[in-house]
């Protein structure tokens, strides 16, 4: 046998693309898988056991269907591509999430499907219910709220609130994230798998959770009417109404669902009462209508039936996984708790510390202060001590000086008393003088009319004497050199004499009139010079009278 027929020969393949809520895969499967093959290998690879409520979808002629799990993957209508794509997604709804989903990687899907079915405006959502359901998934997202970490604008780029929500009020991105975080501050303690729970908790309360809406018609010419099929069982809403159901078929009332080609016939337990038929568009439409009503019915009845082993160990380990989840949580959050205290504990002691460096870098501070204050005080203490024996000092001088200028001033009044005094004796001497000198005038004015009188009389005589010769000695008077010698020297002589007398009388009056004239011009010129000393004697004093008393 050849090396070649020893080698196992390879099976032929095929590429799929899984795509879940949050993540995508890639697997390849071999040509003759079935549908529950490829199903279960992702299940294998999510780690999902409760595979009851996920099936894989794909688009095919715009509808979506679900594939089948007997048959073939490749032997059903498919979409040609490579590597096909499939959604992994849940195709069935639980009545009551927190009994039913066990695991949680299943509740986890369920919560993502959920979410983006609110967000994509296929479940309808009060504002106020899209708000607290926006702050659980920020719960399960970021954890507990820190004020320090989570700062304004940290939810800025996750998508929180259907985009009809947001139209409808007039609020900004700031406004809504303020409102999310006043409740994600209340989750706090909460974990991320409890989040989600309470997420799903309040969405299947909603009207339009887990239900597939298909439209029919009671006629085959009309497409009047919405059918709906979830968990409860099947409903039949008007066309622009999904929220309240006209009519509703619970599971426990339906006694069997018949499909045949566009119709399908729902007949009621009770016997008695009508049954109901319809019709829809397309064959393929009722196909999936009737699957959906037997997978969801199946459920239904596995629910009020006596759980599987398999089931009973996966609850067992559910409620175990919980219990040392809880635990965990709680020694968690115990060990965060006394994280945080020790923390606060430790910020308290630093915060002490620099409060205790800061007071005493303060008492340091005013103890410098003090010791600068100190030698201030004593450096302004020795300047004040100079300054006060500076002033005695100067109190000292200012007295003497003051005394000194009593003194000053009872000399200057003395001097100028003596100087008014003076002054009026000067005064006394002027007025004397004035009257000496007008008494010396007069007596030279009557000097000078004597004068001029005994000239006259002078000149009278000498004429006189001239007549008288005439007279006597006419011969003589043309030949005066022969008058008698004796007489007329004697004569002469006599009369000369008296002349001479008269002359010399008269040049000594002259003479003294002259020198007590110069006499009076030199005392008049000292009396004056005398005056100007007298009256700058008294200026000074009075200037030193003045200066005396600005200095006092």
């Amino acid at each position: 046998m050849s090396i070649r027929g020893l080698k196992k020969k390879q099976p032929k393949t095929f590429k799929v693309r899984i795509i879940t809520v949050d993540a995508e895969m890639e697997f390849s499967c071999e040509m003759k898988w079935k549908g529950k093959d490829l199903f279960d290998l992702v299940c294998r690879a999510l780690g999902l056991r409760e595979t009851w409520f996920f099936g894989l979808q794909y688009t095919i002629k715009g509808m979506c269907t679900w594939l089948k799990m007997d048959k073939k993957v490749l032997d059903q209508e498919i979409p040609k591509e490579d590597p096909i794509s499939f959604h992994f997604l849940a195709k069935f709804y639980p009545e009551k999430v927190e009994e039913e989903l066990l695991q949680e990687i299943t509740q986890h899907l369920f919560f993502l499907q959920v979410k983006k079915q609110i967000l994509d405006e296929e479940i309808y959502c009060s504002p106020e219910a899209t708000v607290l359901l926006a702050s659980y998934a920020v719960q399960a997202k970021y954890g507990d709220y820190d004020p320090n970490f989570h700062e304004p604008g940290f939810l800025a780029h996750d998508e929180l609130l259907p985009k009809r929500v947001l139209r409808q009020y007039q609020l900004t991105a700031e406004m809504w994230e303020e409102k999310i975080t006043a409740w994600y501050a209340e989750h706090r303690g909460i974990a991320r798998d409890e989040a989600e729970m309470n997420y799903l908790k309040i969405a299947q309360d909603l009207e339009m959770y887990g239900v597939n809406y298909f439209p029919i018609a009671q006629n085959k010419n009309h497409t009047d009417l919405l059918l709906g099929v979830d968990a409860k069982g099947i409903h039949i809403y008007s066309i622009n109404n999904r929220f309240s159901p006209n009519k509703s078929f619970e599971w426990s009332s339906i006694r069997n669902i018949s499909c045949s080609e566009k119709e399908l016939t729902i007949k009621p337990l009770d016997k008695k009462a009508e049954v109901f038929k319809f019709f829809s568009s397309q064959l393929k439409v009722n196909k999936l209508i009737f699957q959906l009503c037997i997978g969801n019915h199946d459920l239904f009845m596995r629910r009020r039936k006596v759980d599987s082993i398999e089931i009973q160990q996966m609850k067992a380990q559910a409620r175990e996984e919980k219990a040392r989840k809880k635990m965990e949580n709680q020694r968690l959050a115990r060990e965060k708790q006394l994280r945080e205290e020790a923390e606060r504990a430790k910020e308290e002691l630093e915060r002490r510390l620099f409060q205790l460096e800061d007071e005493a870098r303060q008492a340091n501070e005013a103890l410098l202060r003090s010791q600068e204050a100190a030698e201030l005080l004593a450096e302004k203490a020795q300047i004040a001590e100079e300054e006060a024996k500076l002033l005695a000092q100067n109190a000292a001088e200012a007295e003497q000086e003051r005394q000194r200028l009593e003194i000053t001033a009872l000399k200057s009044k003395e001097e100028k008393r003596l100087m008014e005094q003076k002054m009026r004796e000067a005064e006394l001497i002027a007025v004397k003088l004035v009257k000496e000198s007008d008494r010396r005038a007069k007596e030279a004015e009557h000097l000078k009319q004597d004068l001029h009188e005994a000239r006259e009389a002078e000149r009278k005589a000498k004429q006189k004497l001239l007549d008288i010769t005439r007279l006597n000695y006419p011969h003589m008077a043309k030949y005066p050199q022969y008058f008698p010698g004796d007489s007329r020297d004697a004569n002469f002589d006599k009369g000369s004499t008296k002349l001479d007398l008269k002359d010399i009388d008269l040049k000594r009056l002259s003479f003294e009139i002259e020198r007590e004239r110069l006499d009076y011009l030199e005392k008049s010129r000292k009396f004056e010079d005398r005056l100007k000393e007298l009256k700058s004697e008294i200026h000074a004093l009075k200037l030193e009278e003045k200066q005396a008393g600005l200095y006092s």
